[in-house]
């Protein structure tokens, strides 16, 4: 069947230059001798994945991964929660994707969330290193759009003290920016809150001096071919940004889902760093089956990297179908 797919002369050619050395005079086959053991590499590849949404270059990129207690973190039972995981041969803590999506619409370059910058240990913050080798460089990207203001989505947006993305504007939802950034707001948080404000001033202030952020109402389009969606619950104001190009759509959804394991079968279940609980289960349902629906892609901050996949409807839940590797980005 391959030969019929694939030169057969290319293919003889291949075979007769493996490594095995063919003994005319007796016909035996000796395997070449080996070298001496070269030393592991103990690194990863780069962490960026391209992919083509209409006539947008959509490229996938890791920030890192950290470890999370999830059993903890989760509404459900501890102990169910162990059980998912493992089912899939994981375990807890769960090592969970920081990912970021740099979208190029041929007239900006627009970058989804930050990662967690140097906030959160070397494990996180290889984002720029990322982008870099990927073929972009961090001052060419022209808008940075958060999908909420969690220090593991903005921790990415100071460098050494300076603005990590020199020439960008950065956006996020009015109300967010409205809550983090508030006084008021500071005072009466639960404790456990107070660094995600202190972070929110800390990276935020900069880009406000230098006029580079412009907080939108929900439902703006921030960029042609960039919407925002309203997605309550995680945060006051959590945005899904909904990309589209010729009749092509992906939906960057954020936090809407921590633990693919557990919350793809039972969306109902939270964790600890939604604001509103409720509300973020009725966001993520909502979303979820009408992502199942329309067959839109989807791509998630925290599944594994590069979180782009679909959604079919299965049982009371949904099931993941993460996205074919392809070569095809021309």
């Amino acid at each position: 069947m391959f030969t019929q797919l694939f030169n057969g002369a290319a293919i003889r050619r291949a075979l007769v230059s493996t490594s095995l050395v063919v003994l005319a005079t007796s016909g035996t086959i000796i395997p070449a001798m080996s070298h001496a053991a070269a030393p592991m590499a103990a690194t990863e590849a780069p962490g960026y994945f391209r992919m083509i949404l209409g006539a947008f270059e959509v490229t996938a990129l890791s920030d890192g991964t950290l470890d999370l207690p999830v059993d903890a973190l989760l509404s459900a039972d501890a102990r169910q929660t162990r059980a998912d995981v493992a089912s899939l041969h994981l375990e807890v803590p769960l090592e969970t994707s920081f990912n970021a999506y740099l979208i190029n619409t041929g007239e900006k370059l627009v970058l989804v969330d930050t990662g967690g910058g140097a906030l959160f240990g070397s494990r996180l913050g290889q984002l720029a290193r990322h982008i870099e080798a990927a073929g972009y460089r961090t001052s060419q990207i022209d808008e940075v759009l958060l999908t909420h203001l969690h220090s593991d989505h903005i921790g990415g947006l100071m460098s050494d003290g300076q603005p990590a993305f020199a020439n960008a504007t950065v956006r996020a939802d009015e109300r967010e920016s409205g809550y983090w950034l508030s006084a008021e707001a500071r005072k009466s948080a639960a404790a456990n809150d107070l660094q995600f404000f202190d972070a929110a001033a800390a990276l935020l202030t900069p880009y406000i001096t230098a006029g580079k952020y412009r907080p939108f109402k929900a439902g703006s389009q921030v960029v042609p071919g960039i919407s925002a969606v309203s997605a309550d619950g995680h945060t006051a104001g959590s945005t899904v940004y909904q990309v589209e190009s010729q009749g092509r759509r992906l939906l960057l959804i954020g936090d809407l889902i921590h633990v693919g394991p557990v919350q793809f079968k039972r969306p109902d279940v939270t964790i600890a760093f939604d604001v509103d609980r409720n509300a973020a289960r009725a966001t993520r349902v909502d979303v979820f089956q009408r992502a199942a629906v329309s067959g839109d892609l989807l791509g998630g901050s925290h599944l594994p990297f590069p979180g782009l996949g679909h959604l079919q409807a299965k049982g009371q839940g949904f099931q993941w179908l993460p996205l074919d590797y392809t070569t095809k980005v021309k």
